[in-house]
């Protein structure tokens, strides 16, 4: 099929309808945040068979290709044409034609939830407290208690001292067990400020009687004070009791009622499924243990802080019908009343979600199409590994790499496979390999192409086989062809303490000067 050409007025009308869309951008995370469209969703060359099918599910969803180069968006647009994908084209000159043309253009990454949680804390004049106050009171012993509301490992990473982790859906779910006393201060941080913001407003919005405040500018205003974080704490919040679980969800329902959150059953949402002109995504936004121990087979899990803190990461489909699940409401209301500010109106939440039907452990991502490989064992790579003759390239996230990789592997992305081809040409056997195996297969055909279909093979089961069958690993960077530019550094990745100080300052001006952006933007629309 011939691929169209979109130019930027056109793209712009496309932006403000009310039609389903998805704006994919090819780049490595590194190359995406230096300069993207504000609904760019990262859907990397690298790794299309496996992000495409659960960011864009219905197969004729308009998808618009864009990014820094154009031979990068005109291959994924050829690639996303020839499995399946039926109303596929690229932006006319990519990123800059946008900017030439008038368009906001953005750097950083979640940039819809950053931008939109510095406009609650503008319009809503979410209560914040400076680090060194925190202290204060900490040093005072005060009645007060501090919510993390990120992820467990973020948390368990670094965190405040005396900080207890409440991921941003959990804080509705059961904050009541850990303050009852209406005089007890909350105070919410995260490593920033978003996920601070929404998780303080959360409480809130919930009619929690306590003072509630955000820590301004999370643990990075914390270290930028001078101020000592704690490591390795596992200071969790326990599960809701039975009284915690009423008062929660009578303030759920209150939140409904506020911001229109609505209710769907089985049957609709069995019609929706049927109904071929809209994508329906059901997320449950439990916490990932308690989505491993029983979940829907149609769901994904995304837990609700994190679904809120990375829209773009989730869901590349815009306008798109959002179903979320929990086991009692809760969680599932407050995530979709912060998602329907978002300007995601039809998100909904299914009643009774959780059936007997249920799966345990992760899900796997939808792989689109058919990669036939070649396998090696885990066992039978161990024979030869340190063979000279052959070479391991590791294809899985560099961050993955650096924290444990076959012994003597190159890393590399799959788009410079012909580049370490040529640098490693008299190789006699490639082992392709990748944390499991899913990314390894979808590159076997290029890594045949980049050697010859003889020599590739690829490590069944990929790293996480043979560190089960009691093999060693190496850590740190190893050989590598190129820098990493798959993921985003981030503030913290500097190489001495005025590097990151540095950093976090600049990131900081850059999420609050958000506002100014979209201030400028006539495509953003948030429901605030």
């Amino acid at each position: 099929m011939s691929i169209r050409r979109l130019q930027p007025d056109e793209l712009g009308e496309m932006l403000v309808g009310s039609s389903e869309y998805a704006i994919l951008d090819p780049r490595e995370m590194g190359d995406y945040e230096k300069g993207h469209l504000f609904r760019a969703s990262v859907v990397p060359l690298n790794r299309l068979e496996l992000m495409l099918g659960d960011l864009v599910p219905r197969r004729d969803t308009q998808v618009v290709w864009c990014g820094g180069q154009s031979w990068e968006a005109e291959l994924a647009a050829e690639r996303s044409a020839a499995l399946g994908w039926t109303d596929v084209a690229v932006l006319d000159g990519g990123v800059e034609a946008w900017r030439a043309a008038g368009g906001e253009v953005y750097s950083g990454v979640n940039v819809p939830s950053k931008a939109f949680g510095e406009l609650v804390e503008r319009q809503l004049g979410t209560p914040h407290i400076a680090a060194p106050d925190l202290q204060q009171l900490i040093d005072d012993e005060a009645d007060l208690v501090v919510l993390d509301s990120r992820p467990f490992p973020e948390f368990h990473r670094m965190s405040i001292p005396t900080a207890t982790d409440m991921p941003g859906a959990e804080l509705v779910h059961r904050v009541r067990d850990m303050a009852p006393d209406p005089a007890t201060t909350i105070v919410v941080n995260c490593a920033g400020r978003t996920r601070s913001i929404i998780g303080a407003q959360s409480l809130i919005d919930a009619g929690v009687p306590n003072r509630v405040m955000a820590l301004e500018n999370g643990t990075m205003g914390w270290e930028l004070a001078g101020l000592p974080l704690d490591h390795g704490s596992s200071r969790a919040a326990p599960s809701p009791g039975p009284e915690a679980r009423a008062w929660a969800a009578d303030a759920a329902a209150e939140v409904a009622t506020r911001h229109g959150v609505q209710t769907i059953d089985e049957d609709q949402l069995t019609t929706w499924q049927a109904d071929s002109s809209r994508t329906t995504m059901i997320f449950d936004v439990r916490s990932p243990e308690e989505y491993e121990a029983g979940h829907r087979p149609d769901s994904c899990s995304a837990p609700g802080g994190q679904l809120v803190q990375a829209t773009d990461q989730y869901m590349a489909t815009q306008n798109a019908r959002l179903v979320l699940v929990d086991d009692d409401g809760v969680r599932a209301t407050m995530t979709a009343s912060w998602l329907r500010r978002l300007g995601w109106d039809d998100a909904v939440v299914l009643v009774a979600g959780l059936t007997d039907r249920l799966e345990t452990g992760p899900r796997r991502a939808e792989v689109v199409g058919e990669h036939p490989a070649a396998l090696v064992s885990a066992a039978e790579l161990a024979g030869i590994v340190g063979d000279t003759a052959t070479i391991v390239v590791d294809l899985a996230a560099s961050t993955a790499h650096r924290k444990g990789h076959i012994p003597g592997a190159w890393w590399t992305t799959r788009n410079r496979l012909d580049q370490l081809a040529a640098t490693t040409a008299r190789a006699s056997r490639v082992v392709l390999t990748s944390t499991d195996d899913q990314l390894a297969r979808v590159a076997f055909a290029d890594a045949a192409q980049a050697w010859d279909p003889d020599r590739v093979v690829v490590l069944d089961g990929g790293t996480d086989a043979w560190v089960d069958a009691g093999n060693e690993v190496e850590t740190g960077q190893g050989r590598q062809l190129g820098p990493a530019h798959d993921v985003w550094a981030g503030p913290m990745a500097g190489r001495d303490r005025a590097e990151v100080e540095a950093a976090m300052n600049a990131y900081l001006v850059w999420e609050i000067a958000l506002t100014d952006q979209v201030d400028a933007d006539p495509t953003v629309r948030f429901n605030l």
